[in-house]
């Protein structure tokens, strides 16, 4: 086999590739050799069918294991010569004359073809202890606890018909059916039946809840809402609509004490024992933002102190699974690239170097992570592959043997757990001080670009 270089730019190397007719008769005469002692043909007895009858019958198809065969060697090759780290799996080019491939399938002429493949980037790894980083902390208030309390009571509070003919008022629960249209046009979504509203929650339109003020049970009744600028659906966004509305009961809250049998209620002894409970889980979800806030930080710093160059594939890989959802969620929601005051260019570009980012720093960590030797158990992966499981109630087993017969899915579920223990690896060598912040400061959204898989 003969390797050529014929491309070594930058990151990316092609090579011509060249195998002798002599040499594939060769091998696949032994491919026949050994295929006699197993085959069973009509006519002969075991062992003994000639070399050339089986080359009749399975030449093409043995070839073409030889030529399968003759690629991997060849890349191999390739890869442990030159000392390569590859990026994304060798693109292979084979002859598009279909008389010099079926000359090569038959061993008659020589096998030539291409690989192109591009290679990972080398950088220096800097000193992780120079890094400084803030992270925001928040004290989970008196104020917090009892208002999740108070949601939990409202959840399970219970509903009595208010008397024929009363109004309804803030706090009330009125079922009601409805359709609606804009500008005398129904739309999609615009119909509901037994709908419960609870008057004052704000989980309707803006103006929907508060037109129920007074309403009474049968009672038939028209009322306008506007839809927020920001709705989701932007054929909605920004209208005003016409619902008719037919009530159908009004119900009042009943009393409901917050007293240890309420507690008992949800698995605590006490209300105290409960509400240091839900101390504990709100401490762990602000624990969460500020380990999510300081990880953002951590990315955001190392993105400006790396550059190198970077795989083009798998920069093109990163921009087009982005783009897809892009376009998908675009689809989606009706809104259109002007409604954002941008172009399609402009977005592509802006999404091109989101997914340089991720490239970037995804290769970066995967490097620390190497170099630093770090390692997943078996029984993290364990417990990754039971909380995956537990998303799906009554498909436990089917989604476990899933996973386990399934590498790529495995190493997809390994990818995050292995980038957070690299993460952790490097806020451990850096300079972090603690900073108090208020609760509406910490639960503040980032932005939600985050880096491409570190892979183990």
């Amino acid at each position: 086999m003969q390797v050529t270089e014929t491309l070594s730019q930058g990151l990316k190397r092609e090579y011509d590739i060249f195998l002798p007719a002599s040499d594939l008769a060769e091998k696949l005469n032994g491919q026949l050799t050994e295929l006699k002692a197993k085959v069973r043909i009509n006519g002969f007895r075991p062992g003994k069918v000639p070399v050339e009858h089986l080359r009749k019958v399975y030449g093409k198809s043995v070839m073409a294991d030889v030529v399968q065969q003759t690629i991997a060697d060849a890349n191999k090759k390739i890869v442990d010569d030159n000392n390569l780290r590859l990026a994304r799996e060798p693109k292979v080019e084979l002859p598009t004359d279909q008389q010099e491939i079926e000359a090569a399938l038959e061993a008659r002429g020589d096998l030539k073809f291409k690989v192109a493949l591009e290679v990972l980037p080398s950088f220096e790894i800097g000193d992780f202890t120079e890094i400084g980083l803030e992270r925001e902390t928040a004290d989970v208030s008196d104020e917090d606890v009892d208002a999740t309390v108070e949601r939990l009571a409202q959840e399970r509070r219970s509903y009595a018909a208010r008397p024929e003919g009363a109004k309804a008022e803030k706090g009330d629960r009125v079922t009601v059916d409805f359709s609606g249209s804009i500008d005398g046009t129904p739309f999609e979504g615009g119909e509901g039946k037994d709908i419960q509203v609870l008057i004052g929650s704000n989980t309707f339109i803006p103006g929907f809840e508060d037109e129920l003020l007074g309403v009474a049970a049968g009672e038939n009744r028209k009322i306008k809402a506007t839809f927020p600028e920001a709705y989701a659906v932007r054929k909605l966004a920004g209208k005003t609509a016409d619902f008719d509305v037919t009530v159908k009961s009004v119900e009042g809250p009943e009393p409901f004490a917050i007293d240890d049998e309420f507690a008992r209620g949800l698995g605590a002894e006490t209300v105290e024992k409960l509400k240091e409970t839900i101390r504990e889980r709100i401490g762990g979800d602000y624990g969460r933002y500020s380990r999510d806030k300081l990880k953002r930080q951590l990315l955001d710093k190392l993105d400006v102190q790396y550059a190198f160059e970077l795989p083009e594939g798998l920069v093109q890989q990163e921009f087009d699974q982005i783009w897809t959802q892009v376009m998908g969620e675009r689809e989606a929601s009706g809104r259109s690239f002007a409604d954002e005051n941008t172009t399609e260019e402009a977005a592509r570009a802006d999404y091109r170097k989101i997914a340089e980012r991720r490239v970037r720093l995804g290769l970066l960590l995967a490097e620390v992570g190497a170099k630093s030797d770090v390692k997943i158990s078996d029984e993290e992966m364990t417990r990754a592959l039971i909380a995956r499981a537990r998303q799906f109630p009554g498909q436990e087993k089917e989604v476990w043997d899933f996973y386990r017969n399934n590498p790529n899915a495995l190493a997809e579920l390994r990818a995050p757990i292995y980038e957070e223990k690299v993460v952790d690896h490097i806020l451990g060598l850096a300079k972090v001080t603690d900073r108090k912040v208020s609760k509406e400061e910490l639960l503040k959204p980032i932005d939600e670009e985050m880096p491409a898989k570190a892979e183990a």
